[in-house]
């Protein structure tokens, strides 16, 4: 029997508490100094072990489906970036500046692994074909995305530059790379380790949330934001999210495919990485970083809400069962196989 761990995710209610403690005791001094080097040490960390237990051997053999890859890709990051630069019209009627710029880095980051197969799982979809779509989004992202965030970005963050991008390729895609290197020696390690893996990989991305909201309450960045907007900002995002989710079906039905690809090419072309996002933003932000991954932390909760109602409908129209998602060796960071159809919504180190 399927099962859906809603409404809340755990790991969005870390995160959440995570903002809270940094609102309430934001790190100062030279105590904010060390914790932007461990900061800095645990994106690095994040990204090798990304690499690590990424398998791109299973990634190129799903290039036969090429036309599928290239329409998730072409949602991930074509469309989601126009939508991202049309909502500038609702600038500062709806939105503000900065949280407009957060919105669009929202629509710049790849799309998940992880919950696209499982939700592609429960609805009896083309899992392999999630899989492939997913390690291929995963792998582009890690360059594409601080790529268009130079280019349609700007100087709209404050502070986005030749050098952000440079401290991107050293601080994201080199550890990354060395970890791709490395998998044949620690694959097996890292799969026998799978829990310590996870706490490892949630401990990082808290501490990275942590330093950054920190650093926005100790400048001051919150004062900008009233209740108001925030309730504007999820509007226009479950907008965005019904218009990705309408496009993405209503398109893979207009080009010809077929129903399990339909559905792999919805969960994978709506959908967007928090744990990618969160560490890149904070490289590429810097102390505007706390109102740059609001959207996204608001977004990611809001898509698997969705897509576990989407994935269970969908379900309930095919007589297959569902697919095995046990695919640790893909997206399945912390190691632990996933009963069919069940739907790790804390998993939020889903692999770039």
């Amino acid at each position: 029997m399927a099962r859906l761990r809603l409404p809340v995710d755990p790991y969005i209610a870390a995160l959440l508490g995570t903002v809270l403690a940094a609102t309430l005791l934001p790190v100062r001094g030279s105590a904010a100094t060390v914790a932007e080097g461990a900061s800095t040490g645990a994106v690095a960390l994040l990204f090798f072990l990304y690499g690590a237990r990424l398998s791109t051997r299973e990634a190129l053999a799903g290039l036969r489906h090429w036309r599928l890859h290239l329409t998730v890709l072409a949602c991930t990051f074509a469309v989601f970036p126009l939508l991202g630069l049309a909502a500038h019209g609702l600038v500062p009627y709806v939105l503000t500046p900065q949280l407009h710029t957060g919105l669009l880095f929202l629509c710049l980051v790849p799309s998940t692994v992880q919950s696209s197969i499982a939700f592609t799982s429960l609805a009896r979809g083309n899992v392999a074909a999630a899989i492939c779509a997913g390690s291929f989004s995963s792998v582009v992202g890690i360059l594409l995305t601080p790529l268009l965030a130079s280019a349609l970005l700007g100087g709209s963050t404050g502070g986005f530059s030749f050098d952000s991008l440079l401290s991107v390729v050293l601080r994201l895609l080199v550890p990354f790379l060395a970890g791709q290197l490395l998998r044949p020696h620690l694959g097996g390690l890292l799969k026998r380790r799978g829990s310590v893996l996870g706490l490892v990989d949630r401990g990082s991305i808290l501490l990275v949330v942590y330093v950054a909201f920190s650093q926005g309450v100790v400048k001051g960045v919150w004062h900008q934001v009233t209740p108001w907007r925030l309730l504007a900002l999820a509007a226009v995002e479950a907008v965005l999210l019904a218009v990705m989710l309408t496009l993405t079906m209503r398109g893979s039905q207009w080009l010809g495919f077929d129903r399990e690809d339909r559905i792999a090419i919805t969960f994978a072309g709506s959908k967007k990485s928090l744990a990618a996002g969160l560490p890149m933003g904070t490289v590429l932000f810097g102390a505007q970083a706390s109102l740059a991954l609001l959207p996204l932390m608001l977004f990611h909760q809001m898509q698997l809400m969705v897509g576990a109602v989407l994935a269970k409908r969908f379900g309930r129209k095919s007589d297959v069962p569902p697919a095995d998602t046990d695919v640790p060796s893909v997206d399945t960071p912390a190691g632990r196989p996933s009963p069919a159809g069940t739907i790790r919504t804390a998993d939020a180190a889903d692999p770039v």
